[in-house]
């Protein structure tokens, strides 16, 4: 039994077996596997070392912030108001005031094309965002960037002067306007004549203007009898509501006198304020009625002529967004694109002509002999 295992052991190849491996050896073994371990932890302490180090600084997730526009740049001024029309960039005076103010303190800002579908968290035209914040109301809009670019126009008004500016900018925005406001909804179809809307354009849609004529004369009409009887004036009659607003000009005119604007040589938050609320009566097309325009034109030169100074200081570009219904005439338009594919195409082309008449002429230079008996066309 012993002697056939011997045999066995004798006949199995020698690169299968296993070498048999004494004490000592095993233990020398054992001391090398360890030694060659201890070798490599300096590689692996290296390593880890490695792994250790500090990462790069990884940038935190950018906000999510609950505002229209997404992509903005910092620190540019968003507006949004209603569009353009062909005798005044506004036919509201708050989205003018905004406008006015922006361009008066030389702020950055964009009109935001919406087509007048959206409105402010508060229901209200215009409002603006800025650094993926939203600001209604244009009091506390231009109060929100007075104080966050520095730019307060009243600095260097005194403390009389301040009150005066409150009382009066009081008086236009509480009584003037609505006064104003009652004439356009009173007479909705001057509205569309005085200002030469296009609602079409202003809305962005294909439904036609006899259309939206009509339904704008029906609910604005019915809308704005509603505010002007909830404020308080829509009650009386409309020789009361117009002497309510010829009290309002005199009394502008009269603060105003004979200065460059309301507090001297240099604009105030209430030149503003009166400039937007004036410039809707004195832009009007002057073929459409309107008495209290008429009333201011006759009888209030300097408030015509402060009107006048304002828009040639603040809108230089006006005729141009007016006739162009532009909400942006103010940024630097983008030089034009050169059409390569089309200048492409045309070298193409043309040295394609070029071939043809090449080989054309080849071919009348192999057969410019005339058969015999052949005729030369007759001239009819």
């Amino acid at each position: 039994m012993t002697t056939a295992t011997t045999e066995e052991t004798k006949n199995v190849p020698q690169d299968v077996k296993e070498p048999v491996k004494d004490g000592a050896d095993a233990v020398a073994e054992t001391n090398n596997k360890q030694a060659e371990n201890n070798d490599k932890k300096p590689a692996v302490a290296e390593k880890d070392d490695k792994v250790a180090a500090p990462a790069a600084p990884v940038e935190p997730p950018q906000p999510k912030f609950s505002v229209k526009k997404q992509n903005f740049d910092k620190d540019v001024v968003y507006l949004y108001q209603f569009s353009r029309t062909p005798v005044i960039p506004s036919m509201s005076p708050y989205c003018l005031k905004v406008e006015t103010w922006l361009r008066l303190a030389g702020l950055k800002y964009e009109n935001v094309d919406h087509k007048m579908k959206h409105r402010s968290k508060k229901g209200q035209l215009p409002f603006i965002e800025l650094n993926g914040e939203e600001i209604a109301d244009s009091t506390l809009i231009i109060k929100e960037l007075s104080q966050k670019f520095g730019k307060d126009i009243d600095a260097a008004l005194s403390q009389d002067q301040r009150n005066i500016s409150h009382a009066m900018i009081s008086m236009i925005e509480n009584k003037l306007v609505w006064v104003i406001t009652w004439w356009k909804t009173k007479t909705p179809e001057n509205v569309i004549k005085g200002y030469k809307v296009n609602l079409q354009h202003a809305l962005g849609t294909w439904v036609p203007n006899g259309v939206l004529n009509f339904l704008f004369k029906h609910s604005y009409s019915r809308k704005g009898l509603k505010k002007v009887k909830a404020q308080g004036i829509g009650v009386h009659k409309p020789e009361e509501i117009l002497e309510f607003g010829q009290n309002d000009l005199k009394v502008l005119s009269d603060v105003l006198g004979d200065k460059l604007y309301f507090f001297g040589n240099e604009p105030s938050t209430l030149d503003v304020v009166a400039f937007a609320n004036l410039a809707q009566l004195y832009f009007l097309d002057k073929d459409v009625e309107c008495q209290l325009r008429d009333y201011l034109v006759d009888n209030f030169g300097n408030l015509v002529e402060h009107t006048n100074r304002i828009k040639e200081r603040c809108f230089p570009d006006w005729e141009e967004m007016c006739k162009n219904l532009d909400l942006n005439s103010h940024l630097p338009k983008p030089p034009p694109v050169e059409e390569k594919p089309k200048e492409d195409g045309d070298k193409k082309a043309a040295e394609n002509k070029t071939t043809e008449k090449e080989a054309k002429e080849s071919s009348d230079e192999k057969g410019d002999g005339k058969k015999e008996g052949e005729k030369e066309p007759e001239d009819k």
